[in-house]
């Protein structure tokens, strides 16, 4: 394929668009023209993609100073802010977790920027807590997040990530629990990376050679490294153990087994589908790296091990799932494996994890959470009884562990945790949360309806007890449908005063997801993506035509996959909703691979580059090529960051220049641009508080809501 860029020929300022209701800021239009199998696509705002530009850095200015301008004239928008904040200030604690001699645990005492991370000695009675590590203390505005955390063996070392503005890309740094005293050098350019142990000597971490200064954010990153770093030693002199230009492959993680026997190293060049290897680390006659599966057309998941073989969940042959124990191949080939089949296949889709040599089977029946406890040979041992319909996580621990806890929720259930013994399977409650919100005062219920093609879909309606079906009430339409990811039943604060306010909050579980394993996932991706779209639209019409609401009362909702869910959506279908919330959205189907890790989620959508008939089904729906003259589109209040560098906010800036180009109807489209933050992950409650309010006082405002409760 080739690419004709004619850059800036001539600079076309847009008009101020309905400027008797909002004056836009000018975009000038480049004269940027792609050409994909002979065919050429104009591309008007390629300059938006420098974010380091200072046109586009005063565009994010002239955008925001736009954007805020119209939120400071919405009279409730202080009184909804206060309501969220009201309610999100209570305690938030994490459930334990034991490392060495300690049981450490998150808590958030109510409006902290970051949680913080506590810790208590296992053998204190009193439980006495002592903070152990405080992000809110890694930088002045609560920008600078706590990432992942990883202990040795022993607990007695830990290494944990830290990421500044949002961005992808961590440091990591050493230190030792009992004083809490930083040892070595910060590792820097740490990007998706697990942190894994061996011994007390180092660990093995993940990262990609950084794009060329000026670029870090949006630079393509393709080969990603396993090294190996030896504590007190610099990071320059890591050892390469896997990746690079011998083994290239764009995501690779290290995990060492609790036992501390192998090295599992998971490869892959996509989000779906992987190979595995491993390494003994006891054996030094059989110290090579060993190919355990290779076929990346299939997800191979390590669990655990126990007395030499290693537990692996896949998909292989089973598309709901199954748990496999295999040998060590002894010749370095993948055919001398011996495996058995320890939890079979069921019709429900199958997720694995271990404590206390027993295994704890969650299953996702309807949507719904389902927990059986088997041991180490797959031997059925009970069900564990769950306090309502709704998502159980957790059950995971250490391999002499026999208490454990684990976390459950639902729409109306906040999340709670509990602590199970093993051994006698008794649950007992370890911590509710004391926040202001009387489930009994709502309802969620689950529903069936069918998508365009006759494909039977579920959804969840979360609304309050009493509420008149009149199609007058404000409903927020969210979904995903995408990369396999199952949308569980789950409490959100957010949402509970978007309900207390009267809403209506819906979610379907769309094709694309992995609810309905394998099958479901495949049924959304590629030349079927445009099922997602339809599921989300028959969604819509199922709301509208049992008067939960109408056109006037209804958002469409969703960020990342799911922002271009409601991009694609808004553009399919402009008449079906009032308001449109696109956050951190993959809005250019025909250039998402060229940025950061883009290129490893061809497997869902496909790329420009892979064939004609590609080319012309992304074009069809990649909603920056999709909006058109002359049609009204929702009010639409789109949000990114500017420090996301997995979906890079140009996808959401070039959506924004073109809706507000192109708007054919007095509904606004506002573009909320967040500084200092990523795509999500590591956001300071201020930020997380503030989004919500404006993004819900948008949504009201433009449905006609003139005043709160």
């Amino acid at each position: 394929m080739k690419h004709l860029k004619f850059f800036l020929i001539a600079l076309v300022a847009t008009s101020c668009v309905n400027s008797h209701i909002m004056k836009y800021p000018d975009t000038p239009k480049g004269a940027v023209v792609d050409e994909y199998f002979g065919e050429k696509v104009p591309a008007p705002y390629r300059w938006l993609e420098d974010d380091n530009s200072a046109d586009t850095k005063k565009w994010v200015q002239d955008e925001n100073a736009v954007t805020f301008g119209y939120l400071d004239k919405i009279p409730f928008r202080d009184q909804l802010k206060k309501q969220i904040t009201d309610r999100y200030n209570y305690e938030k604690i994490s459930a334990p977790f034991v490392e060495g001699d300690y049981t450490y645990f998150y808590k958030n005492d109510g409006l902290q920027a970051q949680a913080v991370m506590y810790r208590f000695k296992n053998n204190d009675l009193q439980k006495t807590e002592e903070i152990f590590l405080d992000p809110n203390q890694f930088s002045k505005d609560g920008t600078t997040s706590l990432g992942d955390i990883s202990f040795s063996k022993d607990g007695s070392l830990a290494a944990y990530q830290i990421s500044e503005g949002g961005s992808d890309w961590r440091k990591a740094i050493v230190i030792e629990t009992a004083g809490k005293t930083p040892i070595g050098d910060t590792l820097r350019d740490v990007k998706f990376s697990a942190i894994a142990w061996r011994g007390n000597d180092g660990f093995y971490y993940s990262s990609y050679d950084k794009p060329k200064e000026g670029s870090q954010l949006a630079g393509k990153t393709e080969h990603h490294k396993l090294y190996y770093h030896q504590l007190n030693t610099l990071q320059s002199s890591d050892k390469l153990i896997f990746g690079g230009e011998e083994t290239p492959r764009r995501y690779i993680t290290g995990i060492v087994s609790d036992d501390q026997q192998f090295l599992i190293i998971v490869a892959a060049n996509s989000t779906t589908g992987n190979e595995l290897y491993a390494q003994s680390l006891t054996d030094v006659t059989k110290n090579k790296i060993l190919p355990l599966f290779t076929d990346v057309n299939y997800n191979y998941d390590f669990i655990t091990t126990n007395n030499g073989l290693i537990y692996i969940q896949t998909n292989e042959n089973a598309p709901n799932g199954k748990l496999i124990r295999i040998s060590m191949p002894s010749n370095g080939v993948s055919t001398d494996i011996r495996s058995a089949v320890i939890i079979p296949e069921d019709s429900s889709v199958l997720g694995v994890s271990s404590a206390n040599h027993y295994l704890f089977a969650h299953y996702i029946t309807d949507v719904h959470s389902e927990v059986k406890q088997y041991d180490l040979d797959g031997k059925f041992i009970r069900s564990i009884d769950l306090p309502a319909e709704g998502q159980a996580g957790g059950f995971g621990g250490k391999e002499d562990q026999k208490v454990i806890y684990y976390s459950f929720t639902n729409y109306v259930y906040p999340s709670t945790i509990f602590k199970y013994n093993t051994e006698t399977g008794q649950s007992e409650l370890y911590r509710r949360p004391k926040i202001n919100f009387n489930p009994d005062d709502f309802e969620s219920k689950q529903v069936f309806y069918t998508s365009k093609d006759g494909t039977r879909i579920p959804m969840f309606i979360t609304y309050k007890k009493g509420t008149k079906l009149d199609g007058k009430n404000p409903t927020i339409l969210y979904g995903y449908g995408g990369f396999d990811i199952s949308l569980l039943p789950g409490f959100s604060v957010i949402n509970s005063v978007w309900l207390q306010n009267g809403g209506i909050y819906a979610v379907p579980n769309l094709r694309g997801g992995g609810e309905y394993g394998r099958k479901w996932h495949d049924a959304g991706i590629k030349m079927n993506k445009k099922n997602v779209f339809e599921d989300f639209i028959a969604a819509g019409e199922y709301l509208i035509k049992n008067n939960y609401t109408s056109y006037d009362y209804l958002a469409l909702s969703g960020g990342s996959n799911g922002g271009l869910l409601v991009g694609a959506t808004m553009t399919m279908r402009p008449d079906l909703a009032k308001v449109a919330l696109p956050a951190v959205g993959v809005m250019d189907m025909l250039r998402y691979h060229t940025f950061t890790a883009g290129a490893g989620w061809a497997y869902d959508y496909g790329t420009a580059d892979d064939s004609k008939e590609m080319f012309e089904y992304l074009k069809s729906y990649s909603p920056v090529h999709n909006v058109k003259e002359g049609v009204c589109y929702p009010a639409t209040f789109i949000t990114t960051g500017d420090h996301d560098d997995r979906v890079v906010p140009s996808h959401s800036f070039k959506f924004a220049a073109e809706l507000q180009a192109k708007q054919a109807c007095s509904n606004p489209v506002v573009i909320r641009i967040e500084t200092r933050a990523g795509h999500g992950a590591g956001r300071s409650t201020e930020q997380i508080i503030e989004e919500s309010t404006d993004e819900m006082a948008f949504a009201l405002w433009n449905m006609g809501v003139k005043e709160v409760k």
